[in-house]
Parts: structure tokens; sequence; C-alpha cells
């Protein structure tokens, strides 16, 4: 499928969905989120190992939600608009596969809280990121209060929300809101050897790892325990269980599905 605002490029398991608005900085209206929500359907249908989600052009990932689109909204409306943010966002958190969030510029507001829900995060040294919602009169309403602090800690969660303060990469390094950080003409091929990498894991044993590792947020202890428990022991006798192990005992590399 072809959309105005967001391109979807696969090759040897690896699916790159950009957002495509760099004239408004890749800013995420219902027109950009619906066409996010379809490319995540097809890259799901594809052989997709590992999703990676960038922005366009060199200023911006995601500058973050369309204010121009939002300034106007009433109540109900803002309702169906965070709705289908959370949607998408969602979908990024719980797509079955690795999601590399390779954040080459501004991730304000809706697009910090995209990135944070990408399983890593690389950062360009030019990146800034933030949850700047407070200086326009609302909070982040994507997950953003949410997942923030689960990444960074309470207090430093807060202080970033409170003051709407933006950090550049070397300081989200330093506050573990992202993972790496790397010269600006490096990224895309960091994170490409990242993602090759990850792709060459077996495939079903990273999404049920992805998924126990999810529970994390969604359950008390005892009971995420229990769970990786039966996903851990329903691994076995998979194809991939056996060829891993069995590769390990006669000295090999394995050679996954």
């Amino acid at each position: 499928m072809d959309w105005d605002t967001v391109s979807l490029d696969h090759e040897d398991g690896i699916t790159t969905l950009t957002v495509d608005r760099p004239d408004r900085l890749n800013a995420l209206n219902v027109e950009t989120l619906d066409a996010m929500d379809e490319a995540l359907d097809e890259a799901e249908a594809l052989d997709t190992r590992v999703l990676v989600v960038t922005g366009a052009g060199d200023d911006a990932f995601v500058a973050g939600a369309d204010i121009a689109y939002m300034k106007d909204m009433g109540v109900e409306s803002a309702k169906e608009y965070a709705e289908t943010g959370h949607h998408v966002i969602d979908r990024v958190d719980t797509f079955p596969a690795p999601v590399i969030a390779a954040v080459n510029g501004y991730a304000f507001g809706g697009g910090c809280e995209l990135a944070l829900a990408a399983d890593m995060r690389v950062a360009s040294e030019r990146a800034v990121l933030g949850q700047t919602e407070i200086d326009l009169g609302i909070v982040p309403g994507w997950g953003g209060t949410q997942r923030l602090a689960r990444l960074v800690g309470d207090e430093n969660a807060r202080r970033l929300v409170f003051f709407g303060e933006r950090v550049d990469a070397e300081d989200a390094d330093r506050l573990g809101l992202v993972g790496d950080v790397v010269a600006h003409d490096q990224l895309d091929s960091f994170v490409r050897d990242m993602a090759e990498d990850l792709a060459e894991k077996p495939a079903f044993a990273l999404q049920t790892a992805k998924e126990a590792l999810n529970q994390v947020h969604r359950m008390h202890l005892d009971a995420g325990l229990q769970y990786e428990q039966r996903v851990w022991s329903g691994l076995f006798g998979h194809p991939d269980q056996r060829e891993g192990m069995e590769a390990f005992v006669e000295d090999r590399e394995p050679e996954f599905q």
C-alpha cells in the first residue's frame, strides 16, 4: 500500500516504518496515525523479524502530535484523538517482533511517546527528546505518564513532565531514555547492524521474550514469574529450541527458522 505520510520498506526480514511529513517535522495528525496503523498491519503480514521506526528528513524523528490540529478540540474530539494515538502506539509496544526507534532528531510529546513504546532506542547525537506537553497546558496523553517512569524512574519522569524539559542525546543516555548515542551520519548503519543481528535470532523465541518482558509492567512479580515459567517451558519442542541446543552441543552455529 502507498500512503502520503508514511513509508514502509522491507528487506531481509527488517521492516522500516518512516513517518514522512518532514515539512511538519513529522507531526502526527489523524491521517498519519491511520496510515501508521495500516502500515503496522502490513508489517505484521510480512516476514518482519525486526521493525525499525524513524522519521523522514534530518530534523525530526517525530516532533509530536499536530498542535495546529489539536488547538480547537473539545473534550470529546480530544478523547477520540487520544484513543487513536494510544491505539497506534500500543501496537508498536506489542508488535510481535523487536522494535528499534532510530531517533534522528526532535522527539517531543507524542514523538517521545512513540519512541518510549519501542523495545530499544538509538539516538543521533543531534536528537532532542522531551515530554513537552505542560507548556501547552496539557499532559502526555499517549502513554508518556506511564512508560516514561518505568524507563527513567519516578523522580526523573516527574521532572521531565512537570518542567517540560527537553534533553539532548547525551542527557537522554545518562537518564536511560535511550540505549545508544551515535554520530548523526552513522545512525542508519548502526541501527541496520543492530537489526541484522536481531534478525538472525530465533524469531519465535524473541517474540516470546518480548511478551514476557512486557508483563513486567502489567503483572505483580509472582504472576510475572509464573508467566515466565509457562512461556519458557512452552518453547521446548519448537524447532528453534531443538536447533539452538543441538548446535550448542555440536559446537556449531545454529540455523534458525
